[in-house]
């Protein structure tokens, strides 16, 4: 058997190229949708569809693992989430993507599912933390170029969603053919989300309006870039900007979060990101495009931290103990929340235009910012030096939080010393 760290490359080079393909199919659906005429509000629920999937995903997957185990799953998910893929192109129908959307949500939470659990069983205590900074960073880094593969072709033909199908399946070829051991059963997420609300109202509302907003933004960012006027290029290159500018300012944001009022900070990057996408409303239109990539890389810089600072923020008021429930309830209030994202988005733009994406946006960040001001006033912040470390954070599966450095995990069930491909 290769060594673990071997393992671990392979593993998240195999996950990268299937997120490739992954973030190239959201973005052509949305522009292939909007250029034959899809209306908004419709689109929006298509793009909403990916994210029910998600979520049936995660209580239906966990079931499946642990009847049929790791590799069966993942090979069925597999083929499934290729098959998806293709059939885009041959039935060019709101209904048919709608349902092709959610069976691709499942099939992509299902494979995480299976990839993080293989991760989760290379990876020893003292790598955690950087095992899971790889494995954020590579994720938006795959998504962000997966954008630009909209460059490869038409995207009125059915050769992108070939292309995109290609590189999912590419990327099950290193994951399949490593061996590692048969990983525990994966958990079906509590739903206990009255108590998560009673320990921290603001981690709740947090990322329920994270997963409102960016779910708008993966979903109808596409949409909206189109019905600007921006070319297939331009389209790429500012959604790219956007992922870039997440992954660029996660950290420094955080950073910022650690020495300060995290709660504080939190109200603070929300605002200041409701205040860019107003800020986007008005430069539109007389701007270049080099402002448009600037105002989408400062965006996402502010939009994608509001996660992890959630997170973060629910962490300072928990033992370590009960962080990883904690988190798996977080990661499923996100899911609801990003359910209804992009349909709302869509509805929005649908009664005022493109504009209505950065509006609806802005809309809901001004909330959060709004409550989070209320709560400075029934709770008191805990002190700076006792705030734990914030860590930076994609939202993939409940799977994937074992590896966060805070929490601490359950002792794993007996497993079967043998390898599995």
């Amino acid at each position: 058997m290769p060594s673990p760290r071997i393992t671990l490359a392979v593993l998240v080079a195999g996950l990268s190229l299937l997120l490739v393909g992954v973030g190239l199919l959201g973005t052509l659906v949305g522009v292939r949708a909007t250029a034959e005429g899809f209306p908004a509000l419709v689109i929006g629920l298509i793009m909403s569809g990916y994210y029910a999937g998600y979520v049936l995903g995660t209580f239906v997957c966990p079931v499946i693992i642990r009847r049929v185990g790791h590799i069966r799953t993942f090979a069925a998910l597999a083929a499934t989430t290729c098959a998806a893929s293709l059939s885009f192109g041959l039935w060019v129908d709101p209904f048919a993507w709608g349902l092709l959307r959610v069976i691709s949500g499942i099939g992509v939470v299902g494979l995480y599912m299976v990839v993080e659990s293989w991760l989760n069983e290379q990876v020893e205590s003292a790598w955690r933390g950087r095992v899971f900074a790889l494995y954020t960073a590579s994720t938006l880094a795959a998504l962000a170029g997966g954008q630009f593969l909209l460059l490869a072709g038409d995207p009125l033909t059915g050769t992108l969603f070939t292309v995109s199908a290609i590189f999912i399946a590419l990327g099950l070829v290193p994951i399949a053919v490593t061996r590692v051991r048969e990983p525990v059963p994966v958990p079906v997420p509590d739903t206990h989300l009255r108590q998560l609300y009673a320990v921290s109202p603001m981690a709740f509302q947090g990322v329920l309006i994270t997963g409102l907003v960016s779910s708008a933004f993966w979903g109808m960012g596409a949409v909206f870039a189109a019905r600007i006027g921006l070319d297939a290029g331009g389209i790429a290159g500012y959604l790219a900007a956007t992922i870039a500018g997440g992954a660029a300012l996660q950290w420094p944001v955080g950073h910022l979060s650690d020495r300060y009022d995290r709660r504080g900070v939190l109200i603070v990057v929300s605002l200041a990101c409701a205040l860019v996408a107003l800020a986007s409303v008005w430069l539109l239109g007389r701007h270049h495009l080099a402002v448009t990539m600037i105002t989408a890389f400062i965006y996402g810089g502010l939009l994608f931290p509001l996660y992890g600072l959630s997170v973060a923020h629910a962490a300072d008021q928990l033992p370590p103990e009960h962080m990883l429930e904690a988190s798996r309830g977080l990661l499923l209030v996100y899911g609801f929340g990003a359910i209804v994202g992009p349909a709302a988005a869509g509805l929005v733009m649908s009664w005022v235009g493109p504009l209505g994406l950065p509006v609806y946006s802005a809309i809901f960040l001004l909330l959060l910012s709004g409550f989070g001001l209320y709560r400075m006033t029934r709770r008191a912040a805990p002190p700076v030096d006792e705030q734990g470390d914030f860590v930076a954070m994609v939202r993939t599966t409940p799977v994937a939080l074992e590896l966060h450095p805070q929490v601490e995990t359950e002792s794993p069930e007996p497993r079967p010393e043998h390898p599995t491909p």
